[in-house]
């Protein structure tokens, strides 16, 4: 195995809202839709969401609920300002957010936010 990740998938039980939330109001361009699994054009990493139940067949594991925040997915802006104003952007479509646009301790400005399932993600920018 090489230590090197190149897909990351997040699965859900709600694909119809995931799909809307990462293309219509992130942005991510369809590449491949299966309906159960849909797969976004991306750089560098696969990036996909499946619905959970696809797996039953071949694990119980998949059964069980997801409890706590088990992953973040960082979304890079160009600058500070661009966290802002991406910040607002996301808010006029109605995207929650935990935490709003701070200088942070490891010198990045960021902002927290929840897709529909509730999984928290992150949009900074490095300081300058």
């Amino acid at each position: 195995m090489k230590a090197k990740i190149s897909l990351v998938t997040i699965w859900t039980n709600n694909i119809d809202k995931m799909k809307k939330f990462y293309n219509d109001i992130l942005g991510f361009k369809i590449k491949n839709d299966l309906g159960n699994y849909v797969e976004f054009d991306n750089d560098g990493v696969r990036f996909a969401i499946c619905m959970r139940d696809v797996m039953y067949d071949y694990s119980e594991e998949y059964y069980k609920q997801v409890n706590g925040q088990v992953l973040e997915l960082a979304f890079p802006c160009s600058s500070a300002l661009d966290v802002d104003k991406t910040y607002s952007d996301l808010v006029e479509k109605g995207v929650s957010f935990i935490h709003e646009p701070q200088n942070m301790p490891w010198n990045q400005r960021s902002a927290l936010f929840s897709d529909p399932d509730g999984n928290i993600h992150e949009i900074f920018a490095e300081l300058l």
